[in-house]
């Protein structure tokens, strides 16, 4: 299966550049030109679409935004990693292709895009993380600090996993301790927090209000104490429609069913009634309804003194409740819980030896995890001692050793040792830590090293490096070329460098340079034949002035 490539880089106002195509092939291309042309800007800029950070900074003075698409071929990678993560994120192409965009606009905002569908810039981050890898030309600092040493050692070990098991173990393991010392401290405290919550819950206990009775309660209260005139009413109402043998007046229901009856009769002989029929006979049936509803309401209602009284009881207990605990009556029953929860909480907190013997026990796990994680760490540490050693000796470092030491710490999120980085620069030294014995030439020499050695072992297609080479020259230059050239077999790499050493071993070559458009200036870039290659070589080997011999040494040096 064909890693992704990258495959086209479209720039436009970006920094010092105008507008830029660029189209990439398999294998170690190199990017060269004079110093303050705009080499690096280039790789800033695929930063950028990889999801890098960016602010109005970057973009073109006069311009209105900036504008970087960077695409990758798919190739057969389309059931791999990264097409299982386009397709779980939803971006997913057809075309074979993944094209990553950023756009960031003068006044500092920024839009992404993923296959044209609007993104993330952390989205586009975690894409590029699996696309590619840049090493920056300052990359040899950070060797010199022990986190950055640690994570170099674990990434390239691949002990991401066991990294998650022993944080997640520590932080359990710790948050216990914590809380142990904390009651410990504040036991006095604890316990009279728990008997005012065994106060308050028992309270609430005996009171007993069920979720929705207030509202139950209050609604039977307004029925009992009203019950007599709303027994009065209903009898009234009941009396006007169906019930009137009081007086004259016939109830309302006979007087509209007569009247039925004898428009019926009309409607027989001119039919043109019919509506005033069809009319009247609902309101007939929705009074039967009534008197039907009325007669079963009364069947219902009675006045029952005494069950008003234990209502209003109820009622003035729930109520007092309330106030005590400054809430509305209706939250009782939420706060019962709440404080139960709290309550249940400080016990099991409370019991001291529990909380002891869960605490060994989490500290056991997490050793657990931190010595399987130390013997991992053991054996990366031997390999990768072994193979930057070995490098070491073609960059001109003969008899030199690279050794990575594991020293005993404290437990940490991280493991219980420290990871420290020891060189010996020539033979019969005792490696001692890179910070105090590396020279500049030597720590850039030994970062390029582990650099090709880690990115080896990575799954990642494209490679950068930003002038990592700097502080070497001449063979130890050679050799760097011949590292490069032989990691372009596998996959594609991209290279700024000012060495010809290096240049000269690419597959293909890009030119960058400045030049003035009006009264600005901009960086313009060219992909260079063979003629101009050596033209190129030449004036990197021996300046502005190129002569015949630095030719002819630029046409030996693309001959290797």
């Amino acid at each position: 299966m064909s890693p992704p490539m990258l495959r086209t880089l479209s720039i436009r106002d970006f920094v010092i550049v105008d507008a830029i195509e660029l189209e990439f092939a398999a294998g170690f291309t190199v990017f060269t030109g004079e110093t303050g042309a705009g080499k690096s800007i280039l790789i800033d800029a695929l930063a950028l679409a990889l999801g890098g950070r960016g602010d109005a900074s970057v973009v073109r003075e006069g311009a209105a935004k900036a504008d970087v698409t960077a695409e990758f071929a798919l190739a057969g990678a389309a059931d791999g990693e990264v097409g299982s993560w386009l397709e779980r994120n939803e971006f997913a192409s057809e075309e074979g292709v993944i094209l990553m965009r950023r756009v960031i606009d003068n006044a500092g905002r920024s839009k992404a895009f993923i296959n044209g569908v609007a993104a993330t810039a952390g989205q586009l981050r975690e894409l590029g993380e699996m696309l590619v890898d840049i090493h920056g030309q300052h990359a040899h600092q950070s060797l010199l600090k022990s986190d950055a040493q640690r994570l170099l050692l674990d990434g390239q070990a691949g002990l991401q996993d066991d990294l998650l098991a022993v944080a997640a173990a520590f932080k359990s393991w710790r948050s216990l301790a914590r809380q142990r010392e904390e009651f410990e401290t504040n036991a006095k405290n604890v316990l009279l927090e728990r008997e005012r919550l065994e106060w308050q819950v028992g309270e609430l206990e005996k009171l007993a209000v069920k979720p929705g009775e207030w509202d139950e309660i209050t609604n039977e209260h307004s029925r009992l104490s009203h019950a007599a005139s709303l027994i009065e009413g209903a009898q009234e109402a009941l009396n006007v429609i169906s019930e009137n043998d009081a007086d004259d007046t016939p109830p309302m229901l006979s007087q509209l069913s007569a009247l039925n009856q004898k428009i019926g009769k009309l409607v027989d002989v001119d039919s043109s009634l019919k509506p005033v029929l069809e009319a009247l006979e609902p309101a007939r049936i929705q009074l039967q309804e009534a008197v039907y509803a009325l007669n079963d309401y009364l069947s219902r209602v009675e006045l029952d003194p005494a069950r008003l009284h234990q209502v209003e009881d109820r009622m003035e207990a729930i109520h007092s409740a309330g106030r005590k605990f400054r809430l509305a009556p209706d939250e009782l029953p939420q706060e019962l819980e709440t404080l139960s929860q709290q309550l249940r909480q400080l016990a099991d907190a409370s019991d001291l030896d529990a909380m002891k013997a869960q605490e060994e026990k989490l500290k056991t796990t997490y050793l657990g995890l931190a010595q399987k994680l130390s013997k991992a760490r053991t054996k990366a540490a031997q390999a990768l001692g072994a193979a930057v050693t070995a490098a070491m000796q073609d960059l001109s470092m003969s008899g030199g050793r690279f050794a990575v030491a594991l020293n005993p710490c404290e437990a940490a999120s991280y493991g219980v040792e420290q990871v420290e980085f020891l060189v010996a620069g020539h033979a019969g030294v005792a490696p001692r830590p890179l910070a105090k014995v590396a020279s500049g030439g030597e720590l850039a020499r030994i970062a390029l090293a582990i650099s090709v050695i880690t990115s080896s072992s990575t799954a990642t297609p494209t490679l950068i490096f930003d002038e990592v080479d700097s502080g070497i020259g001449g063979g130890v230059a050679e050799v760097v070329g011949r590292l490069l050239k032989r990691l372009g077999q596998d996959r594609q790499v991209l290279c700024v460098t000012h060495l010809p050493q290096v240049a000269s071993q690419a597959n293909q070559h890009f030119q960058v340079s400045k030049q003035s458009q009006g009264n600005k200036t901009v960086s313009a870039i060219d992909g260079l034949d063979a003629k101009n290659r050596i033209e190129e070589i030449a004036r990197m080997l021996g300046g502005l002035e190129i002569t015949a011999t630095t030719r002819k040494h630029a046409r030996e040096l693309l001959a290797l």
